[in-house]
């Protein structure tokens, strides 16, 4: 479904010239597959997920391949791009309170989503806009679809952004630290909501992390970046329990005995 050939991202430097941040990336997914994409601050993964949806800034110049179904997406023009954003390619950022409008209620911007691709009415989007809220567990949906987005709970907040992610049932989701700015309880949910939905939906998954523990729960295959190189990919219990790269096993190392104790064990 997903096919990443030589990907390079470049962005000018203070000298006039172009410092490159991602250097020759290769990855491909499959429909229903996740990729999880690990590595530290820096690493190029955030700068990888923009390049796939199409968001990098206009300084940046991105080379190389991204197929799509395959279509290559950086060779799309813009409006193509923002037919294909919402229809085919889903992203729930990292910090729900900036990726959400502040003047609009959630039930408004899951709605609008809807609306922006589909002939509907207002109507109709507004009660598949609650069906959404209900899919992604919304505690009392009909009340909080006219909650404006500082009226809602962090979780709740970052549910109206997977509902408006998943509207229109796209072929690839990113995930780009999803649960960061949550705390552990309300991660799990989060978490869970995700992987069910990824799985009911057939969706394919790219999910971004600085996290191990939350790409051993949720990934079938993980790739591990660093300084905007891919050091390793593989199966995740492979490439966890027995990694090959000298990076990898010092990330590994630096991880607490008790998360370290929980991958060997396979949890």
């Amino acid at each position: 479904m997903l096919d990443i050939r030589n990907l390079r991202v470049s962005f000018p430097d203070r000298r006039g010239g172009q410092r490159e941040v991602l250097h020759g990336i290769d990855l491909s997914l499959a429909k229903g597959e996740t990729l999880g994409i690990v590595g530290e601050s820096g690493s190029g993964k955030s700068v990888l997920a923009l390049a796939v949806i199409g968001l990098l800034p206009r300084t940046a110049r991105a080379e190389g391949e991204i197929l799509l179904d395959g279509e290559n997406l950086l060779a799309l023009p813009e409006r193509r791009l923002t037919r294909l954003r919402g229809a085919k390619i889903g992203m729930i950022f990292q910090e729900p309170m900036t990726a959400l409008n502040p003047a609009m209620t959630a039930g408004s911007q899951i709605a609008e989503a809807l609306r922006l691709h589909r002939p509907i009415s207002r109507a109709e989007a507004r009660l598949e806009a609650l069906r959404l809220m209900d899919m992604v567990r919304i505690r009392d949906a009909k009340a909080r679809i006219n909650s404006y987005p500082h009226e809602l709970s962090g979780g709740e907040r970052q549910r109206v952004g997977i509902a408006i992610a998943l509207a229109l049932k796209p072929r690839l989701l990113i995930a780009d630290e999803p649960t960061t700015a949550l705390d552990v309880t309300v991660q799990a949910e989060i978490l869970d909501i995700i992987d069910d939905l990824v799985a009911e939906l057939g969706v394919g998954l790219i999910l971004i992390s600085h996290d191990i523990g939350v790409i051993a729960r949720m990934s079938d295959r993980v790739l591990v970046m660093h300084d905007g190189e891919k050091m390793e990919e593989g199966g995740t219990e492979d490439v966890l329990r027995h990694p090959a790269h000298d990076y990898t096993k010092t990330l590994l190392a630096s991880l607490p005995r008790r998360v370290r104790a929980g991958l060997e064990g396979g949890s």
